[in-house]
């Protein structure tokens, strides 16, 4: 899977920025062992005390000069259905691409995390999601295609890293 990864990685990198590259980077980190790294990424955002999924996302678009919720002042920036509202939305996602799914019974629950590539199990068809907060780390987990509620794509300039959110 990890050759996978980097081959999305240098591929996307060729034409648009990628954060993939940025949060492939923190793989691994996980809320009890790395807290005081993951608050420090996070911007205080302590990860043993808060659902994290679009904390990890915020910060991994800030380091990579990516427009955020944050910048954007969005009125709840630390919740996964928030990125409803960012980017401009799309149908099939490419590798990059913010991917939000529901989580437990409520409307305002969910989680969010970066397309990495897809995958049939047992002919159920899953997104490959790189993301916070998956059994309490940074991690690329499964989720099914069937369950997203949102593909989100960033629209940038091309040369410049003044990247702008569509509205």
């Amino acid at each position: 899977m990890r050759l996978i990864l980097v081959i999305l990685l240098l591929l996307a990198s060729c034409t648009t920025p990628n954060p993939l590259v940025v949060a492939e980077k923190q793989i691994g980190l996980n809320e009890q062992t790395d807290r005081k790294e993951l608050i420090n990424y996070m911007d205080g955002w302590d990860p043993y005390y808060n659902e994290w999924c679009a904390a990890f996302i915020n910060a991994v678009l800030r380091e990579s000069n990516i427009d955020n919720l944050i910048d954007m002042n969005h009125p709840n920036p630390y919740l996964a259905r928030s990125f409803l509202d960012w980017g401009e939305t799309v149908t099939q996602p490419r590798a990059g691409d913010i991917v939000i799914f529901p989580r437990g019974d409520k409307q305002w629950q969910g989680h969010v995390g970066f397309y990495v590539g897809s995958k049939t199990v047992r002919d159920i068809d899953y997104y490959l999601i790189l993301g916070g907060n998956q059994n309490d780390s940074v991690s690329i987990d499964l989720y099914p295609t069937n369950k997203a509620i949102g593909i989100r794509r960033y629209k940038y300039t091309h040369g410049t890293t003044n990247h702008t959110p569509a509205t």
